[in-house]
């Protein structure tokens, strides 16, 4: 198809034809974190011994399947995928060792994502760090090079991993030893917080800690910028890649905290964020790292009171382990942040990581703005068009916005979910509450307001981009859980119930979501298409008991309906303007009556297109056109518009 190459104009992507493009994409997938050989999905068990032999060939899918995935995702009107991959798919094998074959394998689908009409922006995706701290993303060898066994993170409680918590006899959901979401608080332990704080600040923090003859910040960011390269070069000729992610969801490690006081150092008020999980400060985890035992607050989340509170405490790392290498010492301790005095860690200095030279540091300002830089710049030095596709440290929630000098030609690819559907796999309607603040929303409109608030917020900060002329807000990644109400629908679908009763929640939660995006004219990438999702609350996706797929193929029931497998899809398959001859002005779609309304300011005659799904429109449809004409093609699910001139035009669709 050769798609043409996207920029971006102020708030807009554009084509070289200068149309606006509205990008509705899907993460594409989400058991691409995990190998395919050995299968690596978290419910099987593993002590990641085998991590430099390891194949992520077959993630998302095998080339044999893409076929049916690719025309599956077109049917459904997807026109952009936030295509995964991660820095151990490419670099597993050692430093310097790139997987040529997994490679070719890669550049194939994004290839073949052309011939769809999907656009790709690659995901060098990460959670937690890597899969030996209870996420995916780095390879195994990054700890022997930084002198921690990975070995002993479990033992002294310096991860919290599925693998390792879960009891594989029992099977099934097991909230008691590895709960909904708790996955996230690995940011929190001592093995992600020393990555992170190695990663972006090792040059500040521990100037002296060299491998092989570069600063430990340098190594590790030269060898993941290497990976995204090794990538970058095989896909650099093809049309449909618009640019890269510049990381998934980082972590700010120990920057800006106090060691004793841990995140009350970043709270302007002084007042402590508190999560629930261990209340890890950055003594706890610089302690149980050198083999110290720790006493730790536990929190909780109380349903009745509505807020976080204490659980008790908890020792940690009772038995004194260290996850140092033999003859590895801490760089932190070696650089005065803090001593081992008799068995017991005596801090020297309580800003070591909040202030240098008398200035407090902002993660932000003097770590992801050069970070952003460098990334942008390996990547166009490659292909100059190449859009960067900006996140920051989703713990933060903007606390200080987008850096000043974030490259231009970035996009605001921040995330965001209804946090309280996604953590206690929920959803409240038509009363939603949220057991955090005990706030209650009344109905569909209210929650839709709600979400168009937060959303608002985040496409608010693109304003800051690309030196104040705006940049296009694509959010990189929102959903909602299908393993609902303890998996009600998959019970139903199970005792042979085929109706829409059991996915009624999944598809409003979704239509309010997707209401509020179109309220605010924003592209979006949703999370997500998993092809080797189950049915099953170990599995899901495949990884640490998540389950947002909107495919799975336990509800693949006939091989000869392209919809069969898909999940609520009258939640996220619907009407939108794909590509316009102008500036995008309103779009609203009521999905309970089918009535669709699109406004635009023409520039022009051009054609703009408008994707109809047959799904909404079981019947047919009628259209009206207000200062133009349209022409269907119902085979391609497609209506096309041509304006009588510049000027605004409306389009109305009417379900028969």
């Amino acid at each position: 198809m050769a798609l043409q190459r996207l920029q971006i104009e102020g708030e807009w992507f554009t084509d070289e034809g200068g149309h606006a493009r509205i990008l509705r994409g899907v993460n594409l997938g989400g058991d691409c974190k995990m190998p395919f050989t050995p299968n690596g999905h978290t419910n099987l068990p593993t002590d990641f011994s085998d991590h430099r032999t390891v194949s992520f060939i077959g993630r998302p899918f095998p080339l044999s399947d893409a076929t049916e995935h690719f025309a599956r995702l077109k049917a459904w009107g997807f026109n952009c995928l936030r295509l995964l991959t991660t820095w151990e798919a490419v670099e597993h094998e050692g430093p310097g060792k790139y997987d040529e074959a997994y490679l070719d394998y890669f550049a194939t689908l994004c290839r073949m994502a052309d011939d769809y009409g999907m656009y790709v922006f690659i995901d060098f995706h990460q959670d937690v760090w890597s899969r030996m701290t209870g996420g995916d993303g780095a390879p195994g060898w990054c700890f022997e090079a930084v002198g921690l066994d990975f070995t002993k993170f479990h033992e002294a409680g310096a991860a919290h991993v599925m693998q390792y918590k879960y009891d594989f006899a029992r099977g099934g959901r097991q909230e008691d030893r590895y709960g909904t979401m708790t996955w996230s608080q690995n940011y929190r332990y001592p093995a992600n917080a020393l990555m992170w704080t190695f990663f972006f600040a090792g040059k500040t923090f521990c100037p002296d800690f060299m491998i092989e003859g570069r600063n430990v910040q340098d190594y590790l960011q030269d060898h993941y910028i290497g990976a995204m390269e090794a990538i970058a070069h095989r896909v650099k000729d093809l049309p449909n890649v618009i640019g890269f992610d510049s990381l998934n969801e980082p972590g700010s490690g120990y920057v800006g905290q106090s060691l004793a006081m841990g995140d009350a150092g970043k709270s302007l008020s002084g007042v402590k964020h508190r999560r629930p999980g261990l209340d890890w400060t950055a003594v706890d985890g610089l302690a149980v790292a050198r083999g110290l035992p720790r006493d730790i607050e536990r929190l909780k989340l109380d349903w009745e009171v509505k807020r976080v509170v204490s659980d008790g405490v908890e020792r940690v790392n009772p038995n004194g382990v260290s996850i140092w290498l033999d003859g590895a010492a801490c760089p932190f301790e070696q650089a005065g942040a803090y001593r081992i005095v008799n068995g017991k860690l005596e801090v020297l200095d309580e800003d070591f990581f909040r202030l240098r030279n008398g200035k407090p540091l902002a993660m932000e300002r003097d770590f992801m703005g050069p970070f952003f830089q460098r990334v942008a710049r390996a990547m166009r030095d490659i292909e100059p068009d190449w859009l960067l596709f900006a996140e920051l440290d989703p713990g933060e929630g903007f606390a200080h916005g987008f850096p000043q000098d974030t490259p231009r030609g970035t996009v605001n690819a921040s995330h965001w979910y209804d946090i309280v559907t996604l953590g206690t796999k929920t959803f409240g309607f038509p009363t939603w509450l949220n057991p955090y603040n005990g706030r209650t929303l009344e109905g569909g409109d209210a929650i839709e307001e709600y979400y168009t608030k937060q959303l608002g917020f985040i496409k608010e900060h693109s304003k800051e981009l690309n030196d104040g002329q705006g940049a296009p807000t694509l959010i990189g990644e929102f959903g909602i859980p299908y393993d609902l109400h303890q998996a009600s629908a998959y019970k139903a679908w199970a005792a042979g119930d085929r109706s829409d009763g059991p996915w009624e929640k999944h598809v409003v939660a979704l239509d309010l979501m997707y209401n509020a995006l179109d309220k605010l004219l924003i592209s979006s990438a949703h999370w997500n298409y998993t092809a080797s999702n189950r049915n099953d609350q170990a599995v899901g996706d495949g990884w640490n008991q998540e389950d947002l797929s909107i495919y799975s193929i336990d509800q693949r029931d006939n091989r000869n309906d392209i919809n069969s497998g898909g999940r609520a899809l009258a939640g996220f398959v619907r009407p939108y303007a794909r590509s316009i001859a102008g500036r995008p002005l309103k779009v609203k779609f009521k999905r309970e009556t089918g009535a669709f309304r699109f406004v635009f300011e023409a520039l022009g005659e051009g054609e703009t297109e408008i994707f109809v799904p047959a799904l909404q429109y079981p019947n047919g449809f009628e259209v009206e056109v207000e200062g133009g004409r349209a022409t269907r093609d119902d085979k391609n699910q497609s209506l096309r518009v041509t304006a009588d001139g510049a000027g605004k035009v409306g389009v109305s669709i009417t379900r028969l």
